[in-house]
């Protein structure tokens, strides 16, 4: 057994009088591996907010699905029961995901329960759904604008039409779907941004609340951008779009 067969969950908590929110981190990296710009990096942009930031490190390939999903799902009630230990509001826990992180993300705001009363493991009593989404240039589609290399690594290299069907996360999106926030540039020539624009045209069919924001360019994989002064701004957006939902201190 390698550290790979073991989920991790990394937490950078902010020390505040009061509960704070907390976000899990999600790095992206086609379900093959995970990008450390898009874990790290982000947790400390987090805590400058004053939100406690927690990176996951999921199992990817060889691991295909469900173990992901598992291990979102397992962080997130973890949260909740520890919430007490490490001074968090179980009701403000939120996930931020990149590229295939934000098909994880997405694979949990729309796959969840409120947890089993009757667990023997009182973690898997908590509820997996996230209060709230943050997607930065997401695979959220198995269907015309796919990922290849994503769906491979997650369902294999034949993976079966329902199984596309069930994680084209498009497709789950309910009135009970959590708020969310996304970004993508218009060009990006790896993850079409049309994997966006059909979450949000299905967020908007269903009254779920969502801030979308696309730039005219810039490669995929940019995580906090800060080379690319237009496609920065969206740190300063998702800071305002947190504060107005009690997630972090800027307001």
């Amino acid at each position: 057994e390698t550290p790979e067969d073991c989920p991790k969950l990394t937490g950078y908590l902010v020390e505040s009088q009061e509960p704070t929110s907390g976000i899990i981190v999600i790095p992206g990296g086609g379900y093959q591996r995970r990008a450390p710009h898009e874990g790290e990096p982000i947790a400390r942009w987090l805590n400058t907010l004053g939100i406690s930031a927690f990176v996951l490190d999921y199992r990817v390939a060889p691991y295909r699905h469900p173990y992901p999903l598992l291990d979102a799902q397992r962080a997130i009630r973890t949260l909740r029961y520890k919430a007490q230990d490490w001074n968090l509001d179980p009701h403000r826990i939120g996930i931020i995901g990149f590229s295939a992180g934000g098909h994880l993300a997405t694979t949990a705001g729309t796959h969840y329960n409120s947890g089993d009363p009757n667990a023997a493991d009182p973690v898997e009593q908590q509820s997996s759904r996230p209060d709230l989404m943050i997607l930065c240039y997401p695979v959220i589609s198995f269907g015309a604008h796919r990922h290849q290399g994503s769906m491979f690594n997650l369902l294999g290299p034949e993976p079966p039409q329902e199984l596309m069907e069930q994680l084209s996360n498009e497709n789950h999106v309910t009135a009970d779907t959590p708020p969310t926030f996304m970004w993508h540039t218009a060009d990006d020539a790896v993850v079409p941004v049309a994997n966006t624009l059909i979450f949000a045209q299905e967020l908007a069919k269903h009254k779920i609340d969502f801030a979308l924001h696309i730039y005219p360019k810039g490669p995929h994989g940019l995580g906090l951008a800060e080379h690319h002064p237009e496609v920065a701004t969206w740190t300063e957006h998702c800071a305002a779009w947190l504060a107005s939902y009690g997630f972090g201190t800027r307001q």
